[in-house]
């Protein structure tokens, strides 16, 4: 009996053995959602991977030549609408990852605002050293707490070097694998040894 609620934290199926019975326990997760926000190269090829590595992925831009299902295949949902103000409406929760890869700055800043006070399990913005600190001075001032904004993953993805769109798309979904297999309690906070700073 007390065997059951730590199998239960496990991904793996397992086999608990009693004296009364032999029980047979398959863990069944709810689908991890990833949110894109930004349908360009980026948002494009991660939308690629986030699919291919078990995440219901959702895309979010306000250019209906970018956001469509056409070009978008592999996500869940497409939507055109104003990017903040989806994300602002959107039900994000603890399986929820935010990925912010909009065309420009304020887009970014404005897109990491309406997702800051969420329960996100992860927020990671793009970016280089000096736009994410303009970013985040600029939410300070709106009243952002610095410690909601040393939450976020900026710069994002694990440092592999990335130079191409599809290798930074690679160190993004995997710092996302990361944050996804760590124990919830867990926090992962974006190192700058550990991160990339990404020119744009």
């Amino acid at each position: 009996q007390d065997e059951a609620p730590e199998s239960l934290r496990k991904t793996e199926p397992v086999l608990l053995e009693h004296p009364q019975a032999t029980v047979f326990l398959d863990p069944i997760y709810p689908e991890p959602t990833l949110l894109i926000a930004g349908a360009g190269h980026i948002g494009y090829a991660l939308c690629k991977l986030g699919a291919m590595i078990g995440f219901r992925v959702v895309v979010v831009d306000d250019r209906a030549d970018f956001a469509s299902e056409d070009r978008f295949p592999d996500a869940s949902e497409v939507i055109v609408g104003d990017i903040a103000e989806t994300l602002a409406r959107y039900p994000l929760n603890s399986m929820s990852y935010v990925v912010i890869v909009t065309r420009g700055h304020r887009h970014d800043e404005e897109a990491l605002y309406s997702a800051i006070h969420s329960n996100a399990r992860y927020i990671g913005m793009i970016g280089s050293r000096r736009k994410v600190k303009l970013i985040f001075d600029d939410l300070m001032e709106r009243g952002v707490e610095p410690e909601k904004l040393a939450q976020v993953h900026s710069p994002i993805g694990l440092n592999i070097r990335s130079q191409t769109v599809p290798e930074i798309a690679v160190s993004i979904a995997a710092q996302l694998i990361l944050v996804r297999n760590s124990p919830v309690d867990a926090r992962i906070v974006s190192e700058p040894e550990a991160m990339q700073e990404i020119k744009l």
